[in-house]
C-alpha cells in the first residue's frame, strides 16, 4: 500500500520577519545588562546600607568591620560569577540552577530549585518596586502617602515593556542603567577625593546588642541582598544574541566586574568616612552630598539611583518567565508557559509575575521593609543547589580548575544559607520555607496530570487509524443570505447529512419558512419557535438531542469578516458564547465560518 504523502514546509523566506523576530531581536551584553542586570547591579545602593545599619548596632566603632564583610560577600560574588559561566556553557538553553539540578540532582531537587527562584523573582520585583517609590517619597514627601500607587503605576509600566518585548524593554532601560554606573563611580571617586572624617557623636552601642562573630555573621547576611540577581543571566541566556553562552558569559563577567568594583568601593569610603545612618540620608546620599554638596547635581544624581531602584524590577520580567518556559516544557508547569508571543516573548510568564508581585505590593501596602526579611533566602537555595549540581557534572571530566570553583561555591553558599535562615527566620523567612515546598507540590501534581493525561490519550503509543464515524451537520442560520450560502457550502462539503436550524418568534417564523422555501437549497430546515428569541439555548439544546441520537454533531457557526477590524464590535455577539456552550458538550464539534463582506467571490 502506498505511503500517504508527507512534507515538511518552511516558512519561505520572502514573508517578512515581524517585529520581535529574527536574531536582531535579541541583546547583547550592553542589552543583557540591561534587561537582566539591574536588580544586581541596583543592591549597591541598599547592600552596604543593610551591613552598616546591623553593625552600627554595636556602636560606630563595629561600622569598621563593613569593609571586611565587603570582601568576603565580593569572593562570594566573584566565585558565583565563575560558577554561573560554567552554568551558561553547559546549560545554553537557560534555565540556571533548574537546568543544572535536571540534568545532575534529579526532578524532585530541580523543582525545589525552581521553586525558589520563582519566589525570588517575586519578590525582587516587589523589592525593587517599593525600594525605588520609598527613595521617590524621600526626594518628594508629598509622594509619602501614595507608596502603593507608585509601586502599582510602576508595575503597569515595567508589564507593558516586557508585553512589548525584552529586546525593546532592554533598549529602554539602558540609558539609565549606564547613567546610574556613571552616577555610582562618580559618588565613589568624589567621596575617595573628598575624604573626611566624620564630625558626628559617636553612636553607642544598644544594650543586648550582638559582638564578635554573631554580629559579623548578621552584617554578611543582611549584605548579602547584594547578590541577588547574579543568577538571571544564566536563567535568561536564550534571550541572547548568537553566539548565546559566549554572549550572556560576557554579560556576567562585566557585571561581577562591576558590581565588585562598586561594593568594595562604597566599602572603602565608608571606612574612611566613618559613615553611619541617618534617618532620612541613604549611605549614598551622604557620600554624594560630602563630594558634590546638595545642588542640582546632587539631586539628578539620586533621582537616577531613585528610577534604578524602580527599575531593578525588570530582572525579574527577564528571568522567570524564561524559567518557566522551561519548567512547562517539562510538563510541572501549565503549557501555557511555554507559548511565546510573535514577539520572542513568554507573555503568560510576564503577566503572572505581575500579578504576583501586584498581590505581594498590596499586601505589604508597598512597604519595603515588609519584604525585606524575606530576600535574599530563595535565590541562595538556587544558588547552593546549582553549584553542587555543577560539581557533579564536572567531576567525571576531572576538570580541576572549574570543579574546585563550583564546590568552593557550593559550601559558602550553603553556609550562607544557613545563616539566612537562622539569622532572618523570625523576622519572616518562615514564610519562605512554606511557599516553596507549597510551590514544589503544584510542580508535581502538575507533572503528575500531564503524566496520567499522556496515558489517558495514548502519547506514548501509535493509535489505531483514524477512520470516518457517522455524524450529522447542524447550521445555525439567521436569514436567507450569502451568509448562509456560504456556511451550507462549507457545511455540504463535509459529506455528511446537514441540517439547518433557525429559532424564531411566531411572526418572524412563517415568514422565513416561507423564504426558506422560495430558495430551495435542499437543506432541510428546522424552525424553533420561542417568544423569547433565545438563540443560543435553543441551538445548544438541539444539538444535545441530535447527538443523543446520531451519537456525534458538527455545527457550523457563521461568522462575518468585515472590511476593517473596528467594524467587528458590530457582528458575531453570539458566535463565541454559542461555541463556548456546545463545546462544553462531548460529542459535539464547532466550525466556524467566515464569510467576507469584501469578497464578492464568496
Amino acid at each position: 500500500m502506498r505511503q500517504p504523502h508527507t512534507e515538511i514546509r518552511r516558512r519561505p523566506p520572502r514573508i517578512p520577519l515581524r517585529h520581535g523576530e529574527g536574531d536582531r531581536s535579541r541583546l547583547g551584553v550592553g542589552g543583557g545588562l540591561a534587561a537582566l542586570s539591574p536588580d544586581a547591579l541596583s543592591s549597591v545602593a541598599y547592600g552596604p546600607e543593610a551591613i552598616v545599619a546591623a553593625l552600627v548596632v554595636a556602636g560606630s566603632a563595629a561600622v569598621a568591620l563593613a569593609l571586611p564583610v565587603v570582601i568576603a560577600l565580593a569572593v562570594l560574588l566573584l566565585v558565583l560569577v565563575i560558577s554561573y559561566c560554567q552554568v551558561i556553557a553547559a546549560f545554553p538553553d537557560g534555565g540556571g540552577a533548574y537546568a543544572v539540578a535536571k540534568a545532575t540532582l534529579g526532578g524532585p531537587v530541580a523543582m525545589v530549585a525552581a521553586a525558589s527562584l520563582v519566589v525570588d523573582y517575586v519578590l525582587t520585583a516587589a523589592v525593587g518596586l517599593a525600594a525605588g517609590a520609598e527613595a521617590l517619597a524621600s526626594a518628594f514627601p508629598a509622594l509619602q502617602q501614595h507608596l502603593l500607587l507608585e509601586c502599582l503605576v510602576g508595575l503597569f509600566v515595567l508589564t507593558a515593556l516586557n508585553l512589548w518585548g525584552i529586546a525593546e524593554s532592554a533598549r529602554v532601560l539602558m540609558v539609565p542603567i549606564t547613567l546610574f554606573i556613571v552616577v555610582i563611580f562618580a559618588i565613589i571617586i568624589g567621596g575617595l577625593v573628598v575624604h573626611h572624617a566624620s564630625t558626628g557623636p559617636p553612636v553607642p552601642a544598644r544594650p543586648g546588642a550582638d559582638s564578635g562573630f554573631i554580629l559579623v555573621l548578621k552584617a554578611f547576611a543582611a549584605g548579602c541582598v547584594a547578590l541577588t540577581g547574579v543568577e538571571a543571566i544564566a536563567n535568561g541566556v536564550p534571550a541572547f544574541r548568537d553566539p548565546r553562552a559566549r554572549r550572556a558569559q560576557h554579560t556576567e563577567i562585566t557585571l561581577g566586574v562591576i558590581l565588585v568594583t562598586m561594593l568594595l568601593g562604597i566599602a572603602v569610603v565608608v571606612r574612611l568616612d566613618h559613615l553611619v545612618p541617618v534617618p532620612g540620608l541613604t549611605l549614598l546620599a551622604q557620600i554624594a552630598a560630602s563630594a558634590y554638596g546638595h545642588g542640582v547635581l546632587y539631586k539628578v544624581m539620586m533621582m537616577i539611583v531613585t528610577l534604578v531602584l524602580a527599575l531593578a524590577a525588570n530582572t525579574s520580567f527577564g528571568g522567570l518567565p524564561v524559567l518557566l518556559s522551561l519548567v512547562a516544557k517539562d510538563s510541572r508547569a501549565p503549557h501555557l508557559f511555554a507559548l511565546r508571543a510573535e514577539r520572542p516573548v513568554y507573555r503568560v510568564g510576564v503577566t503572572a509575575l505581575a500579578i504576583a508581585a501586584g498581590l505581594l505590593l498590596i499586601v505589604s501596602d508597598g512597604r519595603s521593609a515588609k519584604l525585606l526579611p524575606l530576600y535574599a533566602i530563595g535565590v541562595f537555595v538556587g544558588f547552593t543547589i546549582s553549584q553542587t549540581g555543577m560539581v557533579r557534572r564536572l567531576r567525571p571530566d576531572r576538570r580541576w580548575v572549574p570543579l574546585a570553583t563550583c564546590a568552593l561555591g557550593a559550601v559558602l553558599t550553603f553556609v550562607t544559607t544557613f545563616v539566612l535562615l537562622i539569622t532572618k527566620f523570625v523576622e519572616g523567612a518562615w514564610i519562605v520555607l512554606i511557599a516553596i515546598p507549597v510551590f514544589v507540590l503544584l510542580f508535581a501534581g502538575t507533572e503528575r496530570y500531564y503524566r496520567r493525561l499522556a496515558h489517558d490519550i495514548a502519547l506514548d503509543d501509535m493509535p489505531r487509524k483514524p477512520a470516518p464515524v457517522g455524524a450529522v451537520v447542524i447550521v445555525p442560520v439567521a436569514d436567507v443570505s450569502r451568509v448562509t450560502r456560504h456556511a451550507l457550502d462549507v457545511a455540504l462539503g463535509l459529506g455528511r447529512p446537514v441540517t439547518a436550524v433557525s429559532v424564531k418568534d411566531d411572526d418572524g417564523a412563517a415568514r422565513f419558512r416561507d423564504r426558506w422555501t422560495a430558495w430551495a437549497p435542499d437543506v432541510p430546515l428546522d424552525i424553533i419557535n420561542d417568544p423569547y428569541g433565545r438563540i443560543i439555548d435553543n441551538v445548544v439544546e438541539y444539538a444535545c438531542e441530535a447527538r443523543s441520537r446520531y451519537g456525534r454533531v458538527i455545527v457550523v457557526v457563521p461568522r462575518i469578516r468585515t472590511r476593517h477590524r473596528w467594524q467587528q464590535i458590530m457582528h458575531n455577539q453570539r458566535t463565541l458564547p454559542l461555541a463556548g456552550r456546545l463545546l462544553a458538550h462531548y460529542g459535539i464539534s464547532v466550525c466556524a465560518v467566515e464569510y467576507d463582506v469584501a469578497d464578492r467571490r464568496v
